[in-house]
């Protein structure tokens, strides 16, 4: 019988992510406090900038985005913001999507498999994803359980089970 596998990813959907920013950005032009705060958010090329005329308010339109990411099913694991950054009258945070698994993350979750894994389970490092093979199903699934318990500084998916 051959082995069976699944691979282990980062990604965010990109589409899902977009909507979060308009919704956040609609938010933002019709609240209140926002008023006259020169408040706003928008892609910049890969990354996400906001702006506004204080440090609280750019802080607050970040927590808008955060909102919106839970909402529609982004963990906030996948977003890395920056502190607000004074340029000239306005504040500004940058914050990037990231995706794919860094070697190093990749490297502690192969340990993690291996020390507390099921002994007949393999898994390798497949560029920025890793790949787990078993004989067994029920392993596999294990190591799924153990990995969502895990506390991980990265957003996991586990895709093509078979």
């Amino acid at each position: 019988m051959a082995d069976s596998s699944f691979d282990i990813v980062s990604k965010v959907d990109r589409q899902e992510a977009d909507n979060a920013l308009n919704q956040a950005r609609k938010e933002v032009e019709q609240r209140y406090d926002f008023k006259g705060t020169d408040a706003s958010i928008a892609w910049s090329g890969e990354s996400i900038l906001i702006k506004a005329n204080s440090e609280e308010r750019a802080q607050a339109v970040l927590d808008v985005f955060q909102t919106k990411l839970i909402k529609r099913g982004i963990s906030l694991k996948s977003l890395e913001s920056g502190e607000p950054v004074a340029s000239g009258r306005e504040y500004r945070i940058v914050s990037t999507l990231k995706e794919g698994i860094s070697q190093e993350n990749a490297k502690k979750i192969g340990k993690l498999i291996r020390d507390e894994g099921p002994k007949s389970v393999k898994s390798q490092i497949q560029g920025d994803e890793l790949r787990v093979q078993s004989k067994s199903r029920d392993d596999l699934q294990e190591v799924i359980r153990l990995l969502k318990a895990a506390d991980l500084d990265v957003d996991l998916q586990f895709l093509n089970y078979r």
